[in-house]
C-alpha cells in the first residue's frame, strides 16, 4: 500500500518503521490536515491518522470525502462520531478507528466484557475501578482506552437480554484513577475489590511497537473494504 501518515510524533515514527518492515511505502507525511491535491499527487491509498483531538475530525473527513481509506488512532474526538458515521455512509467511505491498536489491549477489552458479565449477572459483591498511567505528554485524560473499558463494564451491568440499556435503573459511575508520569507508555488495570479478595486484569505496554504493528495490521485488513470498523472486526472478537 501507498500509506500517508497524519501525525508524525513518536507513534507516527513507530508506525513508519513497522509499515516499511511489512513491505509498505510511506509516500506522504504531515502534521497538518492534508489537501486533496497532496493526497492525490502522492497516490495515497491508505491514511493512518495519529494526530490530536483538535484536528482528527477534519483529517478523517478529507480522507472520506476523497475515497481514501483511513485508520484513526487519535482519541478525544468521539462526540463527533455520528457526524463521521453520516459522512462515511454518504461517501461510501472506508474508516477504522480504535482507542488502542495493541493486540494485547484488545484482548483485555474482550476479557473485560466477559468478567463484567460474570460479575453482574451473578450478583457478586465486588466494587469495580480502573487505573491508567501514561507519559506526561498524553493529551487526553482519562485515556480513550480507560473510557472504553468503563463503557463496556457499564453496558454489561445495565443491558438486558436484548442488548438494550435499562435507563430506569440508577446510572452507574466507575472511578478512573489517571496518572501522568515521566515516559510510561501505557498501563491499564481493571480492579474488582470485595471484603474477601481482589481480582485484577492488567495490560502494561513495554514500548510503542505493539500499537504501531496493530495499526498496520488494521490498515492491511481495511484495504479495499468500505464501511466503519474497529479492532473487534479485525481480530474477530
Amino acid at each position: 500500500m501507498n500509506i500517508g501518515l497524519i501525525g508524525y510524533g513518536k507513534m507516527g515514527k513507530s508506525i513508519e518503521k513497522q509499515a516499511i518492515l511489512r513491505g509498505h511505502k510511506i509516500s506522504f507525511i504531515t502534521n497538518k490536515t492534508p489537501t486533496y491535491k497532496e493526497l492525490k499527487e502522492n497516490n495515497i491509498e491508505m491514511v493512518i491518522e495519529f494526530s490530536s483531538p483538535k484536528y482528527a475530525v477534519s483529517n478523517i473527513i478529507i480522507c472520506i470525502e476523497n475515497n481514501i481509506s483511513v485508520v484513526c488512532g487519535t482519541t478525544g474526538w468521539y462526540k463527533h462520531f455520528f457526524f463521521i458515521k453520516k459522512k462515511c455512509k454518504k461517501y461510501n467511505g472506508s474508516f477504522l478507528y480504535s482507542p488502542n491498536f495493541s493486540i494485547g489491549v484488545n484482548i483485555i477489552f474482550y476479557i473485560n466484557k466477559l468478567l463484567a458479565k460474570l460479575m453482574f449477572k451473578s450478583n457478586l459483591d465486588y466494587k469495580v475501578s480502573i487505573k491508567e498511567i501514561h507519559h506526561k505528554n498524553k493529551l487526553d485524560t482519562p485515556s480513550g482506552t480507560a473510557l472504553l473499558l468503563a463503557e463496556d463494564i457499564i453496558i454489561e451491568k445495565y443491558c438486558d437480554n436484548w442488548g438494550l440499556i435499562n435507563f430506569k435503573k440508577k446510572k452507574s459511575t466507575i472511578y478512573i484513577d489517571s496518572k501522568r508520569i515521566n515516559n510510561i507508555i501505557g498501563i491499564h488495570s481493571v480492579i474488582y475489590n470485595s471484603s474477601i479478595d481482589s481480582i485484577e486484569i492488567k495490560h502494561n505496554a513495554n514500548n510503542r511497537k505493539g500499537f504501531a504493528l496493530g495499526a498496520i495490521i488494521a490498515a492491511e485488513w481495511l484495504f479495499k473494504k468500505t464501511g466503519i470498523f474497529s479492532m473487534k472486526d479485525v481480530l474477530k472478537l
